[in-house]
């Protein structure tokens, strides 16, 4: 097998894009495979195919999420006890009962009645450029929208959307010396949040309003509130995942139509075709590409055999182009029949619990922008983050034909 000592744990693995034909070599040859790390010098197993990750993802009593956290970097113990207040970092039965305080907020029934409201910020998103016939896309389109929904649900000022933008950039960039300089510079933007969620609390407390917010301060576990530091971890868990996921897969789905232009004509002419493309966007060019469990007790899978402790590392963006489920799948294909089967929300008992709410955004957004921003090209090369973690790009400048005045 050629190139097994490519760390995909390595940010510059990915500066030249996705590995994917070594992805597509590990499916066919080892599926199940260890790799050392030189960096960190904690090996782990690199799970590539479907069926695997979604073995792995339905049995966290073998599989833990919360023992190393979901994380794929090295943390300290003392690292690991902070982040165990995370939701994405707990195991059964922890997990259940914080997911519950907020899962309500994120429901079809509550998220659809939003609609008009997240139509209405969309199109103001477009008025913006859509007559300058030239913009930076993730910045001035794809952050937007998920920034303002999920500011407005956690009740951020607008004049501190800002800071949260920034922050979360910096935390989820922490590869890249573009974004951020070093880890603890990551840390330190993370505090910020971390602290501006006091504030928060504290606002609410003074002025109660019915938001998720509200659902934190009021909801309970085992008949216990939330203490003020798992409020903390709550928001700032939810501000980055609510913002930076969607606008990645906005900004990547923008690259696609642009690299497909006969597909985006397609939408053009028939928008009811756009969800089934959202979920092809997912499934090509997923936000997350991996995240980590630890093995509890020795377990065999692919044929492998795990000892306990060992770090797992499944990666999402293999999964969605296994070959046994989707057919040519290196290829974008607006009507593949089996596009909403990735994996890209996840699967299991920590299933996305925003996709409901990203799902729509995504449609809404290209929805409006699809026959306003006319013949988009690109001015310039995406600049991608420095990542192993989010297939995310920093900018993507674009023209298209400026809308009339």
């Amino acid at each position: 097998m050629s190139c097994p000592h490519l760390n995909l744990l390595d940010p510059d693995t990915y500066k030249d894009g996705i590995p994917h034909e070594h992805f597509a070599q590990l499916r066919n040859e080892r599926p199940v495979y260890w790799q050392e790390d030189p960096i960190t010098n904690v090996g782990y197993w690199v799970v590539s195919k479907y069926d695997d990750l979604q073995y792995i993802s339905k049995h966290p009593e073998i599989f833990s999420s919360a023992a190393r956290t979901a994380l794929s970097n090295e943390m300290t113990d003392e690292e690991v006890a902070m982040q165990s207040m995370m939701i994405l970092n707990m195991d059964p039965p922890d997990h259940l009962k914080y997911r519950r305080i907020v899962n309500k907020a994120f429901i079809p029934r509550v998220v659809e009645a939003k609609l008009t409201h997240i139509r209405e910020m969309a199109k103001a998103i477009i008025d913006k450029v859509a007559q300058r016939g030239e913009c930076e896309f993730v910045s001035e389109v794809a952050a937007e929208l998920p920034l303002q929904v999920i500011c407005e649900l956690m009740g951020v000022a607008q004049e501190d959307r800002h800071m949260i933008f920034h922050n979360t950039n910096v935390m989820i960039g922490a590869d890249d010396p573009d974004l951020s300089t070093s880890a603890e510079e990551g840390m330190a933007a993370a505090a910020e949040i971390y602290t501006y969620g006091y504030k928060i609390l504290e606002n609410h407390r003074a002025n109660p309003g019915d938001n998720l917010v509200d659902m934190l301060v009021t909801g309970t576990v085992d008949g216990e509130q939330l203490t003020d530091d798992e409020f903390a971890q709550f928001f700032l868990m939810l501000l980055v995942a609510g913002n930076e996921t969607t606008r990645t897969v906005t900004a990547n789905g923008m690259k696609l139509l642009i690299e497909h232009p006969d597909q985006l004509q397609e939408l053009v002419e028939n928008p009811s075709l756009i969800p089934n493309a959202v979920e092809e966007f997912l499934r090509y060019e997923p936000a997350v590409m991996q995240f980590r469990r630890t093995v509890m007790h020795d377990v065999e899978l692919g044929g492998q055999q795990m000892r306990k402790g060992d770090k797992v590392v499944m990666y999402y963006t293999s999964a969605n182009r296994d070959e046994d489920y989707f057919s040519d799948p290196n290829r974008f294909d607006i009507h593949r029949s089996n596009a909403k089967e990735h994996r890209s929300f996840g699967i299991g008992e920590h299933f996305c619990l925003g996709s409901h709410l990203a799902r729509l955004e995504l449609n809404v957004m290209f929805e409006e922008l699809i026959p306003r921003l006319r013949n988009p090209r690109f001015a310039d090369k995406p600049n991608y983050m420095r990542s192993s973690f989010l297939n995310s790009m920093k900018t993507l400048h674009i023209t298209f034909d400026p809308e009339p005045a």
